[in-house]
């Protein structure tokens, strides 16, 4: 046999190839590059795929080494984090289990199951415990052991040896070791404790073993990490700018929504929430008026449906199922989403080519029965809407609809001074259809992507079980990350539900279906902007536009005369004539975030003006008339103008 293909081959970042055995560890790899490397290295990756420098090389490809000012080093800091904090917590509550520590987008967690919960004073204790173990530099040693070995390390802790009774039977077992602590892990993870420097404890909740509301119920610690004091104090910042804005206070405050026991999960909107939630919807509508049809379809349907569009199978536990009284079955489901539906109704009748692409639009109720111990506010909720699109179409108009698409979702977000990021997910491990159908998506989507000429982010086994999608990642004013819109190509469903269209050689054809989503949910996008404004909405979304304060009671028809003509002009006024200070009032307007606040006093009575004060200005007043004000806030309304000083997209 030939001696190089007994070893592995590596092609290093200056483009040349080196031959190295199987087992040979990354970190001799980084040492012969550059001595001065190692130190610097946080993890390496061959052909893109992340391990640390403990774990021996298995396959050949294109090596790289990830240093701290490469974004795929932070996950593996924040790993090891996890597993500082376990060290720590040993140490002090010696009897804790450990379940799992994983990095996450904000940081990491680790869950215990302990008798007592933690407490802040507890949160406290382990951050000291923790700095002592990043001054101790333990390294963090792999092994890589049979399962008999780590049953027997693990035989004081059920909770790994659930993990370990997991494993496939061919599956590589390895523990990494910390000074004390011991965990099963797959890695990656730096080379010692010292690395781990900037980091802050943030908040201990009760977590489900696995997930599983039947499950024993673990005390789960939050908390973050980062390469720099910097950018920890920068984050810490945020979170506590996104503690100010929290939309479940804010909309409290600005009287917007409720939730109550009786409906866990489904918002009670009041007057005004009703008011911005219908505004956002009209807004969506108007867009879309020209291009896209909107039509209703029911609430509830048969499971022979959810089992032909493969959600049955796939989706049922987050479904809330509906028992029939005569079979005595639970046959029939609310629907969770649209999809479905809009094949039914495309069906209906014959379609030529010449009527693609066809986009039908849905902003009905949907339902989708959510852990209790997962609902938050209105990010995360059973009942809600969305501006839900499926569009039928031929394989070559894909290039030109995902551009098309994607143009209508970032202008729409533009209009909140939202930036996005595109991002493209592949296929993910549990999915229907042929690999066959999927190379097809993928390659059609790319392709339509890459035509847009807009740059984007993989998402490697991240789409939808039914096709390859764009996801739209929104970032806020405080520079927070949302996942919103979503474009999804989905071959499938036309096999599925025997799609069709007369092509232009008379024959029938396939069409292609792309779901499509612009704010997501209203629910959270309502929220997402909460937070995003802090509750100060541009004028054209506030639920309360204007609001107008006599000085006094005399004064009250005058002011009227004023809401009036504001209203006439389609804007949404009210009149404040409560026998209250003027000062109070005004201090109320305030604290409701009323875009503008209109006094009317003697001189204002007889002059025919008001003096307007805008949110955010103080005592400043400007005095204008009736019909300035109305054109300026018209004006104002039509263009749908940020709020003043408000950072701009992009």
């Amino acid at each position: 046999m030939p001696h190089h293909l007994t070893m592995l081959i590596l092609t290093l970042p200056d483009g040349a190839t080196r031959e190295v055995a199987p087992g040979t560890l990354p970190k001799d790899v980084v040492a012969s590059i550059g001595a001065g490397l190692l130190r610097a290295a946080i993890a390496v990756s061959v052909d893109d795929e992340v391990q640390d420098l403990m774990t021996p090389l298995r396959k050949s490809g294109r090596f790289t080494v990830i240093t701290n000012k490469d974004p795929r080093a932070l996950p593996v800091l924040r790993h090891s984090g996890a597993h500082i904090l376990a060290t720590a917590v040993r140490r002090l509550r010696p009897d804790a289990k450990i379940g799992f520590g994983p990095a996450i987008d904000d940081g990491f967690y680790y869950d215990f199951e302990v008798e007592k919960p933690f407490t802040p004073d507890d949160l406290a204790a382990f951050e000291a415990e923790m700095k002592r173990v990043v001054q101790e530099k333990y390294p963090f040693v792999r092994e890589e052991v049979s399962r008999d070995e780590a049953l027997k390390r693990f035989s004081d802790d059920p909770l790994k040896l659930e993990r370990i009774a997991d494993l496939g039977a061919n599956e590589i077992i390895s523990t990494y070791t910390d000074g004390p602590f011991i965990d099963l892990c797959r890695g990656p993870h730096v080379q010692d404790t010292g690395y781990f420097k900037h980091f802050k404890l943030l908040s201990t909740a009760g977590a489900y073993w696995r997930g599983d509301e039947k499950r024993q119920m673990l005390q789960r610690i939050y908390a973050t990490a980062f390469f720099s004091k910097e950018e920890l104090d920068a984050r810490l910042h945020q979170m506590e700018e996104a503690k100010k804005r929290d939309h479940r206070v804010v909309g409290k405050q600005l009287d917007l929504f409720h939730f109550f026991p009786v409906a866990p999960g489904a918002p009670f909107w009041t007057p005004r929430g009703t008011t911005l939630y219908n505004t956002l919807v009209e807004f969506v509508r108007e867009r879309q008026a020209e291009q896209f049809l909107e039509i209703k379809t029911p609430l509830m349907y048969h499971k022979s449906l959810w089992e032909q569009s493969g959600h049955w199978g796939k989706y049922k536990e987050n479904m809330f199922l509906v028992l029939d009284n005569e079979t005595g079955e639970h046959d029939a489901s609310l629907k969770p989403m649209n999809c479905p539906s809009h094949y039914v109704y495309y069906n209906v009748g014959k379609h030529s080519y010449r009527e693609l692409p066809k986009r039908f639009v849905t902003f009905d109720p949907l339902h989708r029965n959510e852990l209790s111990g997962a609902l938050s506010g209105l990010t995360r909720v059973r009942q809600f809407a969305q501006d839900d699109c499926h569009v039928f179409l031929t394989e070559d108009q894909i290039a030109s609809e995902v551009k098309f698409l994607a143009d209508f979702i970032l202008g729409y977000y533009e209009t909140f001074g939202l930036t996005a990021t595109l991002k493209f997910a592949t296929r993910p491990e549990t999915r229907i259809g042929s690999d066959e159908l999927w190379d097809k998506a993928e390659a059609g989507l790319k392709a339509a992507l890459e035509a847009t000429g807009r740059p984007y982010v993989l998402k490697a086994g991240d789409g939808a079980f039914y096709g390859p999608k764009v996801d739209f990642d929104v970032t806020d004013s405080i520079g927070r990350e949302w996942q919103l819109g979503t474009i999804q190509l989905d071959y499938n469903a036309p096999e599925r539900f025997d799609l069709q269209y007369v092509g232009a050689d008379n024959a029938m054809h396939r069409p292609v279906v792309i779901h499509r989503a612009v704010s997501g949910s209203f629910e959270r996008f309502i929220a997402i902007l909460i937070e995003h404004f802090a509750g100060a909405f541009p004028l054209w979304l506030a639920p309360e536009q204007v609001r107008v304060l006599p000085i006094s009671d005399d004064l009250a028809d005058k002011a009227r005369v004023v809401v009036d003509a504001l209203k006439a002009a389609g804007l949404r006024a009210s009149l404040d004539d409560r026998n209250d200070t003027l000062n109070y009032r005004i201090r109320d307007g305030e604290l409701m975030k009323i875009p503008y606040l209109g006094v009317v006093g003697r001189r204002e009575a007889e002059e025919g003006t008001v003096a307007l004060r805008a949110r955010g200005e103080g005592a400043k007043q400007a005095s204008m008339s009736v019909t300035e004000l109305v054109e300026k806030l018209r004006h104002e309304n039509d263009s749908r103008a940020l709020p003043e000083g408000f950072p701009k997209p992009g």
